[in-house]
């Protein structure tokens, strides 16, 4: 095996996970999830001899998977919109009750994809207004509005769901 290859796999054991936590979010399906990561880091794996900053691998990493989303998101080739049904997802906040996690996800997965993408990088992977503009390639106020939006859309949707109780 070679250094590359060693690297690489090292690379990919320490952070699929994580990945796969944020691709959940992102489309609301663990199979998709893993179909998301499956192609990002295939992607990452090609580039892998080009990349010089190692220390910057996360922040492109998930650059790649969410414009995977959204590339396939806009060619209309995945149109799953509703989240899992498994009990035992990972991806919720640490502490959250599991029906108060279902509703969160539920309501997430029902989020307009760019939307969602703002939401997740934002106040899951706690990135910056910048960072999530960066990675988006669009306006800091892009970002400020599709996650207003965003915030706005998913508490219709809890509260719609709170009513219904």
């Amino acid at each position: 095996m070679s250094d590359r290859d060693a690297a690489f796999q090292e690379y990919f054991a320490a952070r699929s996970d994580a990945m796969r936590g944020t691709a959940y979010l992102l489309c609301g399906d663990w199979h998709r999830a893993e179909d998301l990561v499956q192609q990002a880091f295939t992607k990452l794996y090609l580039a892998w001899r080009r990349i010089e900053r190692h220390e910057a691998l996360d922040a492109y990493t998930r650059q790649i998977l969410v414009r995977t989303f959204l590339s396939e998101r806009r060619r209309g080739w995945f149109r799953f919109e509703s989240a899992s049904d498994d009990l035992t997802d990972s991806a919720a906040p640490p502490g959250a009750h599991p029906e108060e996690r279902m509703v969160l996800l539920g309501a997430l997965a029902k989020v307009p994809p760019k939307q969602r993408a703002c939401l997740v990088l934002r106040y899951w992977e706690d990135m910056s207004v910048e960072q999530t503009a960066v990675l988006l390639k669009c306006s800091e106020g892009t970002v400020k509005s599709q996650a207003a939006r965003g915030l706005q859309t998913l508490r219709g949707l809890l509260s719609e769901q709170e009513r219904v109780r």
